[in-house]
């Protein structure tokens, strides 16, 4: 199952509960992960804020991206403005879009609010784990 996971959703997983589950499914090889080179921007730009504790957490992502053949890549997708309320939010749909992710995962109001665009559903990371679980 392709996804893109939200830049809330990806850090919050840092300190557990089910944002962590999530990305422990990636981990597993359960879920591809789709990202950008916007969105790795800013994954990176606020984590670089925390002071974490959780090295090898943090040194399993690093590899993770590096080497994970679970991961695509694009660089800088297309983005148009389907957020209107936080433009920000659309390098998530650009990425899902380019790279065909089945999902978005988002805590993030103004993204989920857009519900689904084109083949792409936007979820809770309850839902997802729910759609996981659900094989």
């Amino acid at each position: 199952m392709r996804v893109v996971i939200d830049t809330t959703v990806f850090v919050s997983s840092f300190f557990g509960g089910v944002p962590r589950q999530v990305v422990g499914h990636w981990f597993s090889g359960e879920l591809i992960l789709c990202v950008s080179r916007p969105i790795l921007k800013e994954y990176f730009d606020v984590l670089s804020r925390f002071q974490f504790d959780r090295e090898v957490f943090l040194g399993r992502l690093i590899t993770a991206f590096e080497r994970g053949p679970n991961v695509l890549f694009v660089n800088n997708p297309k983005e148009q403005n389907w957020v209107k309320d936080d433009p920000a939010d659309n390098k998530f749909i650009a990425c899902a879009i380019s790279l065909h992710a089945e999902y978005i995962v988002s805590g993030d109001r103004h993204l989920r609010r857009a519900g689904k665009v084109g083949d792409v559903k936007i979820v809770r990371p309850r839902e997802m784990l729910g759609l996981i679980e659900a094989g």
